[in-house]
């Protein structure tokens, strides 16, 4: 039997939720609120990947944001914030 090695780095995806409470448990002090994440995913500055209802983020692209929010990759592409508002259906 072959045993194959990956060393790939899995990414840390987390729910918006998820990725506040580790900000949170870092800094307790933090002014960063699920409210502002949600809302950076949803801009479209923070990429995102739909899962259900739910937004994943990748926790270390939410740090190196943190660490450089005026970067280049950070800033929102103008399609990107038309879908930010708007009425959804409450199931």
């Amino acid at each position: 039997m072959e045993i194959i090695e990956h060393n790939r780095k899995i990414p840390r995806m987390r729910t918006v939720k998820e990725a506040a409470q580790e900000i949170k448990q870092l800094d307790t002090h933090t002014a960063m609120t699920e409210w502002r994440i949600r809302e950076l995913a949803l801009s479209g500055v923070l990429p995102r990947v739909q899962a259900g209802k739910k937004l994943l983020i990748n926790l270390d692209t939410l740090f190196e944001y943190l660490e450089n929010p005026t970067a280049e990759k950070f800033q929102p592409k103008p399609d990107d914030t038309a879908a930010v508002r708007g009425i959804r259906k409450i199931m």
